[in-house]
């Protein structure tokens, strides 16, 4: 707190502020003496790579965790949070990353999670169900309120969170990774929606590997490096350059997106004519031996419901796919994988980590074959291949015996690409890879995938983020409204032009 002098008056407290905090668990410190305050009325971001502390200190600020020493103070007024509904009494609010929600829940009873209105000693249904009428209007969604969460996608999900943590009007807002499910539309309203809380008074702490969106946004910048904080000062007074040096402990010489040119093969996966009656109409994309290829649109436009249709998650009413030349019925994921077809999806808790199990089970889990004999797994060629990978992809964890659900999201999907990698397909089809990985991080998966082509395997990539689709593809694919509208070569790639026909639900010619 600033000290005053004659003739002012005291400066206002931190809306929030945490001193000495410190946390470990069983083989790790996750956070070591970590002091961090945030000024009332303003957008304080938290910047580092993935296993920096930075979701340790944000769930012991909503009442997740408990730390081992330190203390927490909200308005100057030492507090002990031990829930996140304590957490929400003190006016704080957070919206994690991971999407924990109940599939079988509607939109109305979401919102009124944890603060049912009651009256004459019973749950006023009717009310929630205005309120959430009244809210999703405010926004101009046109949802039914008595949806289903789990018919959604994760964009809308995530979206729905983020109303709910306005609704309850939390004076400071915890923001992990929001814009990384959502479309360039909705960033920009949230954006809005930030912009309006800051102007209000509220507090917002914003998590983002993006360094475009923290210095579009941010008033404040806190950097953790292994669990210690690195540096706190004004956004305005730090580039986005030295933010990521100080992240990952070294400058970042290279380019951002390490393409290199090689040698292009014959078709490896082909897909004609795909429909499914209600999610994508005559599909037709193929992806060639050493080539990276991308997949646009916005969210909506099937992208992913064709990869999972390839993969067999999706029924399939027409079309055909070929692998290698070999035409094959890909009913199932077994299926896919057993002909050398592999997706990493987005949405990793649904259909991604066994949480139950550790790191080097969810691992070699496709690739089983190569570690049992004769029924026994054999510990040796697991701890190798597992090591090999995490090595290769900086996996942060304590042993590979770690539960996968005690990691961050970012180091789950690098566990979840190595898993993929173990299994040696002829073609990797990655949903969002980047999705709430650190710069550091994906650079490497950047890498790997560059390898990878010069090996001969075929990449299909989708990915929000435009500028990686032009970095990292030799052709992009535009879908919308479940039709693909364009394919583009490199001569004619631009933000512009894939925005252009990702908004054009004709289809290409």
């Amino acid at each position: 707190m600033t000290q005053p002098t004659a003739g002012t008056q005291t400066a206002a407290p931190p809306r929030l502020s945490v001193s000495g905090v410190t946390k470990s668990f069983p083989g790790v410190m996750a956070l070591q003496d970590v002091s961090f305050e945030v000024r009332p009325g303003t957008v304080h971001a938290l910047c580092g790579e993935n296993g920096a502390g930075k979701s340790t200190l944000m769930k012991i600020i909503n009442g997740i965790y408990q730390p081992d020493a330190g203390e927490m103070r909200v308005n100057g007024s030492p507090v002990r949070v031990r829930t996140p509904i304590e957490a929400r009494d003190q006016g704080i609010a957070m919206i994690s990353q991971e999407l924990n929600y109940v599939p079988d829940m509607t939109i109305a009873e979401s919102f009124s999670m944890g603060r049912l209105p009651m009256r004459l000693g019973r749950v006023d249904w009717g009310l929630i169900r205005r309120e959430a009428r009244r809210l999703l209007a405010e926004e101009g969604l046109d949802y039914p309120v008595n949806r289903k969460l789990g018919s959604l996608t994760v964009s809308e999900v995530q979206m729905l969170e983020i109303l709910r943590a306005i609704y309850h009007e939390a004076d400071v807002l915890i923001m992990d990774e929001p814009t990384s499910a959502i479309a360039h539309r909705e960033v920009a309203s949230l954006f809005a929606k930030i912009r309006r809380l800051r102007a209000e008074g509220n507090s917002i702490i914003y998590i983002s590997h993006k360094m475009d969106e923290v210095f579009e946004l941010a008033d404040d910048v806190t950097v953790l490096r292994d669990g210690a904080v690195v540096s706190s000062q004004r956004a305005a007074d730090i580039s986005p350059e030295q933010v990521i040096a100080q992240m990952v402990g070294r400058d970042l010489d290279h380019q951002a997106y390490p393409k290199e040119r090689v040698e292009i093969g014959e078709t490896v996966l082909e897909a004609r004519g795909l429909s499914n009656a209600t999610l994508f109409e005559d599909v037709t994309l193929s992806v060639r031996k050493g080539e990276i290829v991308g997949l646009a649109g916005l969210i909506g436009a099937g992208r992913s419901e064709v990869v999972r249709g390839i993969f067999g998650l999706e029924r399939l009413d027409a079309g055909e796919i070929e692998v290698d030349g070999e035409t094959v019925r890909l009913r199932t994921p077994k299926a896919a994988i057993d002909k050398g077809v592999v997706m990493l999806s987005e949405d990793r808790r649904l259909v991604g980590i066994i949480p139950q199990m550790s790191i080097k089970q969810n691992a070699t889990l496709a690739s089983l074959r190569k570690v049992i004999r004769g029924g026994f797994t054999r510990r040796r060629e697991e701890q190798s291949l597992t090591r090999e990978y995490f090595d290769r992809l900086s996996v942060k964890a304590p042993s590979s015996e770690t539960r996968i659900s005690s990691l961050s999201g970012g180091n789950q999907q690098k566990v979840l690409l190595a898993r993929w990698l173990i299994a040696e397909p002829k073609v990797l089809m990655l949903d969002e890879p980047t999705r709430g990985i650190d710069v550091g991080a994906k650079f490497e998966i950047y890498k790997i995938m560059t390898q990878l082509a010069r090996q001969g395997r075929g990449i299909l990539m989708i990915s929000s983020e435009l500028p990686e689709l032009i970095g990292m593809c030799d052709r992009i694919y535009v879908m919308s409204a479940g039709r693909v509208t364009a394919e583009l070569t490199p001569d004619q790639y631009s933000q512009e032009a894939i925005l252009t026909h990702a908004m054009n639900d004709s289809e290409v010619v």
